[in-house]
């Protein structure tokens, strides 16, 4: 017994045949450009391997001198202990204290939240501006005119981390969910109640992430700022290069990577716990 088989309503359409010359074109002439581009950058830095190849002997000879670490007590390790927590305290201080006007310029450069175009554009550029002036030019700056130690730290890692952390929040602001704003503006709730009932709440785990990955970040920033005088353990290192100590700088870079090594657990476990 054979069966009859229904002829489809529609013919089925015959797929159009792409071209694709055009746009292999495209990518071959963009790939050539971006090769172009790292030949010339490539020359400019004299980035050529056999210079390391040639200079090998005296990374030899730099490690043999570093290993095995100075592990006196009274000179190295209780010094570069006290050094290690004023850089802790320095990345702690750093981004706690900016949390205020991060927060703040956040709020008014986040477009979901602020309508008014000046105030919005002025949070912007300030915002702009801290973070393109990299902590360690700050730094420089703030050790010449409030000296040398960790206060010029501290302040530095406020004005840069101010930047760069109210424009991750702006951003995490503007992502989520504007429904329960929207509803609260539809009830009559003021702009400060959508704030608090609708936006943070929404944003705050994001915020929380971001804020503990910014304390990471600044921990290891601080070691950097005591290179040009802004106290910790990166002032240690610097003394220990420029006399030529390199058995104390290489105990405390280990130092160093232990600290950023908990730092890191630790954030990793209050991120678990939120």
């Amino acid at each position: 017994m054979t069966t009859k088989t229904t002829p489809p309503l529609v013919a089925p359409a015959p797929v159009p045949r792409q071209d694709t010359t055009r746009r292999n074109i495209g990518w071959g002439i963009g790939l050539l450009a971006l090769v172009a581009v790292h030949w010339v950058a490539v020359g400019s830095t004299d980035f050529y391997v056999e210079r390391l190849v040639a200079g090998w002997s005296n990374i030899v000879s730099f490690f043999a001198e570093a290993v095995p670490p100075d592990l006196d007590w009274d000179t190295v390790i209780r010094p570069g202990l006290d050094g290690l927590l004023t850089t802790l305290w320095i990345g702690l201080l750093g981004t706690t204290f900016s949390v205020p006007f991060a927060i703040v310029l956040a709020m008014g450069a986040a477009r979901t939240v602020t309508s008014n175009r000046l105030v919005y554009q002025a949070c912007r550029s300030i915002l702009s501006f801290l973070r393109a002036v990299p902590d360690i030019v700050f730094a420089l700056i703030l050790v010449t005119a409030v000296g040398l130690g960790p206060f010029a730290g501290v302040m530095a890692l406020i004005l840069h981390n101010t930047g760069v952390m109210g424009k991750l929040w702006a951003e995490a602001v503007e992502d989520t969910d504007q429904g329960p704003q929207t509803a609260l503006r539809t009830a009559g709730a003021s702009r400060l109640q959508q704030l608090a009932h609708a936006t943070v709440p929404m944003s705050l785990p994001q915020i929380t992430g971001l804020l503990l990955y910014r304390f990471d970040v600044n921990v290891r920033s601080s070691l950097v700022l005591g290179l040009v005088g802004a106290g910790g353990i990166g002032l240690l290192i610097n003394r220990s290069i420029k006399t030529f100590q390199f058995d104390e700088m290489f105990t405390y870079i280990i130092m160093v990577l232990i600290l950023v090594v908990l730092v890191d657990q630790f954030s990793a476990w209050l991120r678990r716990r939120l």
